[in-house]
């Protein structure tokens, strides 16, 4: 052996990742996907997800050392947790191939085609597994190998079908998977966090045919009277490792970073209505209603319907004459008609707001200055206009967001405060 072979081996020697990282990740997809896969069993593709998930699983499990040796130990056959892991890992293949069979025809479970390529993946991985156990059967293997099985009985009869069968099925499985899911990555009109997931699953299908090439480089550097073992206790497992996890993360995105990305945006339009909230409590005298408990979606509807509710009763102030000159004092100074249209109701309300709160102190210095026995009813300003209230109600973000820049809503004002003679004298 070469030095540089031996430089090569010595520092891959320890390279390991645990076969419980990938497990626990596996799970952790498992765990997300499973209410829809119940809840949908009928879906082929859903089926095909959780079968890959599941068979995933079970690979990483039996496939510890440790699982390994005990299975041997309790069954009292050695090596015989060679073909059961070699049958999961023949039987995850299988699932990809439906996976992308299902996938690539959407619903369409009843189409012929999709029917006989199932049956196709179906027979031809079941005739590798009952394959892998006949196989093992003819051969003999004593020497219990917990690590390097496949190179320690490389070259014995039978032992060498059974390493070659299951490689051969995982390496065809990895090239066509990875093919069809790099293609389907330059679709068009796929939405962003879907993308994002057929890239990891993409890199992890791409990553399995690293185990598969390392394994298959070890077994033949032994026929070639070689050792290079190192790729098939170290390389290998790790390709492995890390080729579940990429697949895992990949089912994981869509549904995390959708999740997470509704409940930001919840998050942010809550704090958006923050200037609006604060603007209606001084006119309510209260605020929204707040439990401790709630879920963001409740607390944005709780905080969306006290603003609607204060808008209602401050309806009677609002000036329509003075929200139609806003908007013209906003366009002319230059705001686009949608902002415009935002800073004239922020001003409209602002106006009515400054009304509320005249009227009621008004109302109080009349009331501490009369008979107890008169009370006098408060009088609304004089409108313009009959307020319509349809664009409010309906946008307050936009409203709430125009609160956040007084400085453009004083230049609003004051533009439209200036009588539309005088405006128009001082254009000319």
């Amino acid at each position: 052996m070469s030095d540089s072979t031996l430089a090569a081996g010595n520092l891959l020697s320890g390279m390991y990742v645990s076969f419980w990282l990938p497990t626990a990740v596996l799970t952790a997809a498992l765990a997300i996907k499973l209410p829809s896969i119940l809840k949908l069993w009928r879906d082929p593709l859903l089926r095909a997800v959780g079968g890959l998930l599941l068979f995933a699983c079970a690979v990483f499990v039996f496939a510890a050392p440790s699982t390994i040796a005990w299975t041997n130990r309790v069954t009292g056959v050695p090596n015989i947790a060679a073909p059961w892991v070699y049958s999961l890992l023949t039987a995850l293949c299988a699932s990809w191939l439906l996976l992308v069979v299902h996938w690539r025809n959407g619903r369409t479970e009843r189409h012929a085609q999709t029917r006989r390529a199932t049956r196709w993946v179906i027979a031809v991985y079941a005739a590798v597994v009952a394959a892998l156990w006949i196989l093992f059967a003819l051969a003999d293997v004593p020497v219990e190998q917990i690590r390097d099985l496949d190179t320690y009985y490389a070259s014995t009869p039978f032992m060498r079908e059974l390493i070659l069968l299951y490689l051969t099925a995982h390496t065809v499985a990895s090239l066509v998977t990875s093919r069809l899911v790099w293609n389907w990555i330059r679709t068009d009109g796929l939405d962003a966090w879907l993308r994002w997931g057929l890239r990891f699953l993409g890199i992890g299908f791409a990553t399995n045919l690293l185990f598969s090439a390392a394994k298959l480089t070890a077994v033949a550097a032994r026929w070639t009277g070689h050792d290079l073992d190192w790729l098939n206790t170290n390389v290998a497992p790790s390709a492995a490792c890390i080729a579940a996890t990429f697949v895992a993360v990949g089912f994981i995105v869509p549904h995390a970073g959708q999740y997470l990305q509704e409940r930001w945006l919840v998050r942010r339009r809550h704090r958006g209505l923050a200037p609006l909230a604060r603007l209606m409590r001084t006119v309510a005298g209260s605020r929204e209603p707040l439990g401790l408990r709630a879920t963001p979606e409740m607390r944005l509807i709780r905080r969306e319907t006290f603003i609607r509710d204060t808008l209602l009763q401050l309806a009677r102030r609002l000036d329509e004459g003075l929200r139609t000159r806003s908007y013209d004092a906003a366009l002319a100074l230059g705001f686009p008609p949608g902002r415009a249209q935002a800073l004239a109701a922020a001003v409209t309300i602002l106006d009515a707001v400054e009304a509320e709160r005249s009227a009621e102190s008004a109302v109080t210095g009349r009331r501490s200055a009369a008979e107890p026995s008169w009370p006098v009813a408060p009088s609304p300003a004089p409108l313009q206009g009959v307020a319509d209230t349809t664009y409010l109600l309906q946008e307050i973000q936009a409203v709430s967001q125009a609160l956040r820049k007084p400085e453009e809503i004083k230049a609003v004002r004051a533009r439209a405060a200036v009588p539309a003679e005088s405006m128009s004298a001082h254009e000319r």
